[in-house]
This record gives structure tokens, C-alpha cells and sequence, in this order.
């Protein structure tokens, strides 16, 4: 075993692992790159000879036990173009000196379980594979523009600031994962811009202090059910999964990545999508902000979901592509604002909203009544009164009150289909006649013609009295008006002796007169009516 003395290097290091132990007592970068692109690219086949290589122990020793900084300086570890061979194991180690590995080739796995860091930085670096569960770090964990054959362990990780994964490629491992974070916490923010991943993306019960960012992220999972798995996910702020600026992605990223989010792209401006190809899974997650889908495409094949459930959030923005397969299900979801377009939901059989709740409509573009209605024709295959009530609310509440009226109206029209033939027919007459009532001016008009006709009825007629010597003067007109009236006497009705078809004639006014007066004054209290 390689022992350090408490000022000098060990006997057998080599060339580049001396080089590595002074730049470390000094904190100045080791550089052992060749100083040309094609030489020096960590994923690219050029084979990396002895001189740039140092052996995984001589590393761990460094920073577990490694000498003293040369006086006035901080001992830190910075390597750059360096290949690292052998397992470079630092489990249940607690690394005090500041980490920073930029352009570097691992022959082996990382092993960093339970392990606690300062700060971690790992820049597009070659990684077969990162164990890292229960890491503690400080500080930062960056792994920008890393590639990682095996996948990713964080399982249970606390990370004190910053977690940043952006332009990272990750395959899977033996279990189909390419991050596998259940119970992750990050203090700070989360960002994976341009992130590209081959496996599912496991974040359950995960935990963001700010925000998470996955802007023009490509999220692939061919071989399993979910591309991101994250039921419970807490995120304080907003959860972006929406395109990205690439003019902003490509020319701001030097060795060390970005702080704070890149911009949504304008019109014309070139642009990266969110792209999730596999289902999406974010049930019951707390999101303090908003949701963001600006511009996100999901690929889904026919049995995947992007779930939703019982999420809460103050905004929902939903703008992203309609899936052409599988199912939107936000059922059970408490939003207050919904942002969202005519296009982006799916047709019929591909939305669920039961118990969906919302205050709020912000659509962007047109977004008619009429196709409000279709969405939820699409999320109701079996005829269900509370998506539309709960819609019929927040446009009333909104001052729509006509609209409100028109979705309660098509609420109508979907129960009467479940209905048995008589009370089918007899939504018909109803619709056909009154429209349910909503529309209480068709009620009026219909008080107005059956007057009409009952005065040309009635005018033919000359009744004897009742009482001979205690009668008004015969008037079509007013008969014919006190018999549609209810409640209201003129002093017609009970003044004439009226027999045969003529009776009949009158009891047909008395009965369509209470029908029309009920569905007038019904129509005219949801006028009244605000909430």
C-alpha cells in the first residue's frame, strides 16, 4: 500500500501522478492534455498512454489523506485531461479539499457512497459508471456535459447547493436506470439543460429547494414503462420541462456551467424541445411555482401515461405538443391557473380530468367555447356532470356567465343520452322547446306565440258567464293570457263557462303556461345568480 509522508510524495508515483501531488499542495490544475481537440476528447477512441494517466488510489489517498497545502496556499484537487485508472473508491470518506475533474477518462466505476464533499465538479468527463447513495455534499454536484455508460446512483443524496447535470449523457444500468435518486434532496436548484438520458429517470420523493430545470432535456426510455418516474416530487419553485434557446445553451457553457435558468426561445428563434419518449410520471408532487410544458413533446407509446395525479401547483402551463398516443391524466390535480392551448390536449380516450380542479382559465391563442367543450367530450367517454360544473363555475366566476350557460346546456345534452327512451324523448322536447331553460328568451318567445294562438282561439268563442249578473266584459285576449299565467289571477279564468273541446283547449294553455313560466323564472334566476 502507498503511504504519503507528511510533506513528500510517495516513492513510486510516477511522472503524472507527481505532477497531480504538487498541483494538489498548491491548488493549481494539473493539466495533462495534449493539447490538440482530437487527442483530447475523454469519449473519442484515442487511446491515453501512461503519461496521462494516474492510478485511482494515489487519487483516494489524496484526498483522504492527503499532505499539507504549501504555506499561503488551499490544497485542492484539479485535474484536466487525466485518465484514472483502477476503482477510484471513496465510500464513507469525507473529502475535505475542493474537487474539480475537467476532461478526464475513468477506466472504472466511481464509488462515492456515503461519502462527504465540499463541492464535487466533474466536467465532461468519461464515467462508466457514478455509486453515489447517501452522498453529502456542502457544496455543489456537477456533472455537466459527463457521459456515463452505467447510469447514475443518488439514491437518498443530500446535495447543499446546487445539483447541475446539463448537456450529461446517460445510459442505463443493469436495471434500466439512467438516474436512480429516490429521496434525493438539493438545497438549491436542479438543472439539466440539453440532458440526454437512455434509461428511466427515478426521482421519487425527491426534493428541490428552488428550481428544477430540464429545458430541452431528452428523456428516452425504449425499454421500460417510464422515462421520468417521479411520484412525490417536491419542487419549491417551478419545474420546467419546456424548450430552450440553443444560441443561449451552446455559446454560454464553459468549464464550469452557467448559474440560473436559460431563456424560453421567441418565435423563430432556434430551439431545443423537452422531448419525454417513454411515460411521464409526477403523482402527487407539490410544485410551489408552476409547471412549466412550454413547447415539451411526449412520445408515448399506446399503454403510457403522462401522469399527473393529484398534483398541486398554482400554475398549470400545458402548451407543449398534443401526444399523438397513450393518455394525459391529471385527475384528481388542484391548480389555480391553467395555461393551456387548443391543440395540446389529446383527442378522445386520451385525456383523464375527473376531480380535476381548477380557478382559473389563461389559454394561450384562440381557444373557443366550442373546443373547451370537445376537451371535455375527450375526457369524459362516460357521461360524468362534475368536469362540467367545475368548468361552468370558473367561467362564471370569471364573468362568463353565457358561456357558463352553454356548458351546463351541454351538460344536459351528454345525461340525456344516458337516460331511458321516455325521459329521453322527453329531454328532447325540452331542449327543442326551452333549452333546458338556458336560454330563457326561447321561453318567452314560446309564452308569446302560444298567447297569440290562444287569443285566435278563444276570439270565436263567446262563453256564457258563470254568473249572469256578475261577469266582465268576454276578452280573447285576457282569457287567453290568464290561463298561461300561473299564480297571477286576472279575473278571467273562474268569470267563464267554457265545456267540450273548448275546455280541453284551455287546460292544454294551463298546463304549457306552468311548464314555460317554471323555465322562465329558473333562466332568469342563473341570470340573477353570480357563484
Amino acid at each position: 500500500m502507498t503511504e504519503a509522508r507528511a510533506d513528500d510524495a510517495p516513492a513510486d508515483l510516477s511522472a503524472a501522478e507527481q505532477r497531480m501531488w504538487e498541483a494538489f499542495r498548491t491548488g493549481s490544475v494539473c493539466d495533462l492534455s495534449a493539447r490538440a481537440a482530437d487527442r483530447d476528447d475523454p469519449h473519442g477512441d484515442h487511446v491515453w498512454g501512461p503519461e496521462r494517466s494516474v492510478r485511482a488510489r494515489v487519487v483516494a489517498l489524496l484526498l483522504l489523506h492527503g499532505p499539507p497545502p504549501v504555506p499561503g496556499r488551499v490544497a485542492s484537487l484539479k485535474l484536466r485531461g487525466v485518465r484514472i485508472v483502477g476503482r477510484l473508491d471513496l465510500s464513507g470518506g469525507a473529502v475535505g479539499p475542493y474537487v474539480e475533474l475537467q476532461s478526464c477518462r475513468f477506466d472504472s466505476e466511481i464509488q462515492l457512497s456515503e461519502a462527504r464533499f465540499g463541492t464535487l465538479r466533474l466536467v465532461n468527463c468519461a464515467i462508466p459508471r457514478l455509486e453515489a447513495a447517501r452522498l453529502h455534499t456542502e457544496g455543489d454536484l456537477h456533472l455537466p456535459r459527463c457521459r456515463v455508460a452505467r447510469g447514475i446512483r443518488l439514491t437518498d443524496a443530500q446535495i447543499g447547493t446546487d445539483l447541475l447535470i446539463s448537456q450529461a449523457v446517460l445510459q442505463r444500468d443493469s436495471k434500466g436506470r439512467a438516474i436512480a435518486a429516490d429521496g434525493m434532496s438539493v438545497a438549491q436548484d436542479f438543472q439539466g439543460e440539453l440532458l440526454e438520458t437512455y434509461g428511466e429517470v427515478s426521482l421519487r420523493g425527491a426534493k428541490v429547494g428552488v428550481s428544477m430545470n430540464l429545458r430541452g432535456a431528452r428523456l428516452r426510455n425504449p425499454n421500460g414503462r417510464y422515462a421520468l418516474n417521479a411520484p412525490q416530487l417536491t419542487v419549491e419553485r417551478t419545474l420546467y420541462l419546456t424548450s430552450i434557446a440553443l444560441d443561449y445553451a451552446t455559446g454560454a457553457l464553459s468549464s464550469t456551467p452557467p448559474y440560473g435558468l436559460g431563456p424560453t426561445p421567441v418565435r423563430g428563434r432556434r430551439a431545443q424541445r423537452f422531448e419525454c419518449r417513454g411515460g411521464l410520471r409526477l403523482d402527487d408532487g407539490r410544485f410551489g411555482d408552476a409547471i412549466d410544458f412550454y413547447g415539451a413533446r411526449f412520445v408515448l407509446a399506446a399503454d403510457q401515461e403522462l401522469s399527473l395525479r393529484r398534483i398541486q401547483t398554482p400554475e398549470f402551463r400545458f402548451v407543449g405538443e398534443r401526444p399523438e398516443r397513450g393518455r394525459v391524466v391529471v385527475s384528481g390535480a388542484k391548480v389555480v391557473k391553467l395555461v393551456d392551448t387548443s391543440t395540446s390536449w389529446p383527442g378522445p380516450g386520451g385525456v383523464s380530468i375527473e376531480g380535476f380542479v381548477y380557478e382559473n382559465l389563461a389559454p394561450r391563442g384562440h381557444f373557443p367555447l366550442s373546443r373547451r367543450l370537445e376537451w371535455l367530450e375527450a375526457a369524459t367517454p362516460e357521461y360524468s356532470p362534475e368536469p362540467y360544473e367545475r368548468l361552468a363555475a370558473v367561467l362564471r366566476a370569471g364573468g362568463e356567465d353565457a358561456d357558463a350557460r352553454e356548458v351546463l346546456l351541454a351538460k344536459q345534452r351528454r345525461r340525456r343520452a344516458t337516460l331511458p327512451a321516455g325521459q329521453r324523448a322527453w329531454g328532447y322536447l325540452q331542449d327543442w322547446t326551452v333549452v333546458y331553460g338556458y336560454r330563457p328568451g326561447r321561453a318567452a318567445l314560446w309564452m308569446a306565440v302560444l298567447w297569440a294562438a290562444g287569443t285566435l282561439l278563444f276570439s270565436q268563442l263567446h262563453p256564457p258567464p258563470i254568473k249572469a249578473d256578475e261577469h266582465p266584459q268576454w276578452n280573447a285576449a285576457l282569457y287567453a293570457l290568464d290561463l298561461l299565467l300561473p299564480v297571477i289571477d286576472l279575473g278571467q279564468q273562474d268569470q267563464w263557462m267554457v265545456t267540450g273541446g273548448w275546455q280541453w283547449g284551455a287546460t292544454a294553455l294551463i298546463l304549457l303556461g306552468w311548464i314555460l313560466a317554471t323555465t322562465v323564472a329558473a333562466g332568469a334566476s342563473r341570470l340573477l345568480r353570480r357563484g
